[in-house]
């Protein structure tokens, strides 16, 4: 620890005190907002590895004390991570936008093929929309991740609808980067192929369930109940207050959804569903 004081002001009793358990933390310094929040599932091991991190040694020397906020387990430490860093942006962490508008590939099947095109606004409805791929910040970017899709895949710009095609095929066919689907010299069905295999690992999925579930996290007698809809967390109930204090932003908010999307799809995290009743139950605020 003799080396970390030379980076740092924080009270080394404060240092001590930090759990060995799952949670966020909070560097603070003079001023009312936190410099830095970060997640662990250990949070005195993670904080006492920011203190040996030469990248964060300008943090530190303005770091005047930690507070921290423990969960049951590390997606609620994770779903509170992304909360707080949306509600005080941190100077040094990386800001996490809400977006209001959000974009994604679409693939449509047709009679002669597969086409792609890009959809947003009201378009898109994620957990309801099927056959999308790949949630964007702007429609832009969702372009370029198709073109450099079609790139690395040898597919047809013009065949999947990035570019009109003329009469000697797409511009990709003149630099040898299209095998020639858009004037028939390589099979329809062989590049579409292509095309699926090539999505597939971007599939936003529809919300699997009919109503509401509570994703349940549990440290020996401390349970936390999160729930969610559509993709959409709502809020976490909490065995230790016995209370349930909803999320104020109960809208999709694509960081969510990438916290909770494998632990759901893939059955890794303990599920309950909710009746219909219990899911409109109006919620009420406490602390977390």
């Amino acid at each position: 620890m003799a080396s970390a004081k030379q980076n740092h002001l924080i009270d080394p009793l404060m240092l001590e005190a930090l759990p060995h358990a799952a949670g966020i933390y909070l560097f603070r310094g003079d001023g009312p907002l936190p410099l830095y929040i970060g997640k662990s599932t250990d949070i005195r091991s993670r904080v006492l590895s920011h203190l040996r991190d030469r990248s964060k040694r300008k943090m530190l020397k303005q770091a005047r004390r930690i507070d921290y906020v423990e969960t049951s387990g590390d997606i609620g430490a994770q779903l509170l991570e992304a909360q707080f860093i949306k509600q005080y942006n941190p100077f040094y962490n990386i800001r996490l936008r809400r977006i209001r508008k959000l974009y994604s590939i679409r693939m449509i099947k047709k009679p002669k093929g597969v086409v792609t095109d890009i959809i947003g606004g009201k378009d898109i409805v994620i957990g309801q929309t099927d056959n999308i791929y790949g949630i964007f910040r702007s429609q832009r970017a969702a372009t370029e991740k198709l073109r450099d899709l079609a790139s690395a895949n040898h597919l047809c710009h013009g065949t999947i609808g990035l570019e009109s095609i003329s009469a000697r095929g797409c511009f990709g066919l003149q630099v040898r980067s299209c095998h020639g689907v858009c004037i028939g010299e390589e099979d329809r069905q062989v590049h579409d192929q292509r095309l699926i295999k090539a999505l597939e690992n971007m599939k936003v999925h529809v919300w699997p369930y009919p109503h509401a579930v509570e994703l349940i996290e549990q440290s020996g007698d401390w349970i936390q109940r999160h729930r969610i809809d559509q993709w959409r967390y709502l809020g976490t109930w909490c065995s230790k207050r016995q209370s349930f204090l909803p999320y104020d932003q109960q809208i999709f908010d694509l960081d969510v959804y990438k916290i909770l999307v494998k632990p759901i799809i893939h059955g890794q995290a303990r599920i309950e569903q909710l009746h219909i009743e219990k899911a409109a139950t109006p919620l009420s605020a406490s602390a977390y």
